[in-house]
């Protein structure tokens, strides 16, 4: 009877924990590394997956790698403000120029990061839609047709928030955050994408999930591409 009792109370004990665990997790960061400095660094990526194969375009700053489509979030002047509030400051690995001005990679305090989550996750003051991407990668670049995407639907899959790690390229204690799209065409845009897959353009690959895993190797054929690791999220 008490080890029925006791089963019985663990187990929603365990559901709540399971429901949280991100929010205690970050709750245990800022405890562990209240006193360090914490890259976080926030992005967004599109899956965009056709017959059994997906989207990856150069990349813009590495130009030997292909990955989805995406970027950074950008931050409003009023989010600038909360996050100067917190003592938060801008990375600088990345030269600021027009492209990754306000960008969301940044430097938190320790015994901030939960504030900074909880301000993260209520979508003030920072980009809330993965359009701009979308529309500076493909249309603005004239990969897709701009008038076939005068606007899109897309599902929201889910949220990556990876686990504190020492990052040796930005020699610091590092988080990465990443929200996850998939893009839902009509039928006239799925025609265009179908278009494109029939083209060579050199800025463009369509790969299968195969050769994402092993970023851009096919066993047995010389290796053409590169694919980026971030690449794996949108599997």
């Amino acid at each position: 009877m008490t080890a029925g009792l006791s089963v019985g109370l663990l187990v929603p004990v365990a559901d709540e924990i399971a429901q949280n665990w991100g929010s205690l997790r970050i709750l245990w960061y800022s405890l562990r590394y209240r006193n360090r400095s914490i890259r976080v660094s926030t992005a967004y990526l599109f899956k965009i997956y056709l017959d059994g194969k997906y989207l990856l375009i150069r990349g813009s700053r590495y130009r030997n790698h292909f990955q989805p489509v995406g970027g950074v979030h950008k931050v409003s002047p009023q989010g600038s403000a909360v996050l100067s509030e917190m003592g938060v400051t801008d990375d600088d690995l990345i030269p600021l120029d027009a492209v990754s001005y306000g960008d969301l990679r940044v430097h938190v305090p320790g015994k901030r990061l939960g504030q900074f989550f909880r301000w993260f996750e209520s979508r003030s003051g920072r980009e809330d839609s993965p359009w701009r991407e979308f529309q500076e990668e493909l249309l603005a670049t004239e990969i897709l047709p701009a008038h076939d995407f005068p606007h899109i639907m897309h599902n929201y899959l889910r949220r990556d928030v990876d686990s504190i790690r020492y990052s040796e390229w930005a020699e610091s204690l590092e988080i990465l955050v990443a929200d996850i799209y998939e893009l839902v065409p009509n039928q006239q845009q799925e025609r265009a994408l179908r278009e494109l897959m029939a083209t060579t353009n050199p800025d463009v690959a369509w790969v299968p999930s195969h050769q994402i895993k092993r970023r851009g190797a096919i066993p047995g054929q010389p290796q053409t591409i590169e694919i980026a690791a971030h690449s794996l999220r949108i599997l």
